[in-house]
């Protein structure tokens, strides 16, 4: 497998495509807006700058990493020849399922399908295809050139030979796969969910602020990051998209979003995407409170 195709330029689509380039494979990345494909091929020399600047990399690796990647807004054009397609588009069920619907029509017979959901069924999405038995889940996480892990997610037909497949790969990634069964939030989400919305809710009920709740996180849990501060680099559209998959699909109140959060993301406070979620990351990029009445 040397043909790589993954659909979405945005932070999860064009950390794939940097990870499988480095890597030696051909990647087509592909958005329907040229601007995003620009600012993900930025992000991505970006990324590997750093990696050059800590001398983890030579300039020739970013150089061929570089060249491994090949841009389209058109998706026939992108997946036609493609052995693998990693699907990286927004957490939505409609917008996935049509893309499923439309890379069964478009891709080879034997192309993998994949998804990068961090909490749709993969059976769900399998549906709208003729083979679910290629359709995937391979939930990387973010940032994708740092993080090692991959949940590698089974549909109810996924096939045992297409999951070794997923699996080798990602281990040729230099990932340390990990396999699952397909239910709401799968293993990591179904756990940093309900955790992240139990910090809001207590912040929402005033029991300490933003500042606090991650503090006594990161100095008495040991946790490199508060639960409010990574909400914020999640996305708090993306955390409430997830929570409302788990919700819906247990139908347990346990994972009924908290309030404060469903009002922030309707106010259009997203973290750090929008430049203010749980802390201000519009001028200074430092983290800083927004809400005093929280204090």
């Amino acid at each position: 497998m040397k043909k790589i195709a993954v659909i979405g330029a945005g932070t999860m689509g064009n950390g794939i495509a940097h990870v499988f380039a480095q890597s030696g494979f051909s990647v087509n990345l592909i958005d329907i807006s040229q601007a995003s494909l620009e600012r993900g091929l930025a992000t991505i020399s970006k990324n590997l700058d750093r990696m050059v600047a800590k001398e983890s990399i030579k300039e020739s690796d970013k150089a061929a990493t570089l060249a491994n990647i090949s841009t389209f807004t058109h998706i026939m054009d992108g997946v036609s020849e493609a052995e693998l397609v990693v699907e990286a588009a927004t957490e939505n069920l409609d917008i996935k399922l049509k893309i499923f619907k439309d890379l069964d029509e478009m891709c080879q017979p034997q192309t993998i399908l994949a998804s990068n959901t961090s909490s749709i069924s993969i059976t769900q999405i399998a549906s709208v295809t003729q083979r679910p038995d290629k359709v995937i889940g391979m939930h990387f996480m973010n940032p994708v050139p740092i993080m090692k892990l991959v949940e590698i997610i089974r549909g109810y037909s996924t096939s045992d030979e297409v999951t070794k497949t997923i699996m080798e790969l990602s281990e040729k990634l230099g990932k340390t796969p990990t396999e699952v069964n397909d239910y709401p939030g799968f293993v990591a989400n179904r756990i940093l969910m309900p955790m992240i919305n139990e910090a809001i809710e207590t912040l929402y009920n005033r029991v300490a602020g933003v500042t606090e709740i991650d503090t006594v996180m990161k100095l008495g849990m040991a946790h490199p990051m508060g639960p409010l501060q990574l909400a914020d680099f999640i996305g708090l559209d993306v955390c409430l998209s997830i929570l409302n998959v788990m919700y819906d699909g247990f139908k347990n109140p346990k994972y009924a979003p908290c309030p404060l959060l469903v009002n922030m993301v309707m106010a259009g406070k997203l973290g750090v995407k929008s430049g203010e979620g749980f802390y201000d990351y519009s001028e200074s990029k430092k983290a800083e409170k927004v809400s005093a009445q929280f204090k």
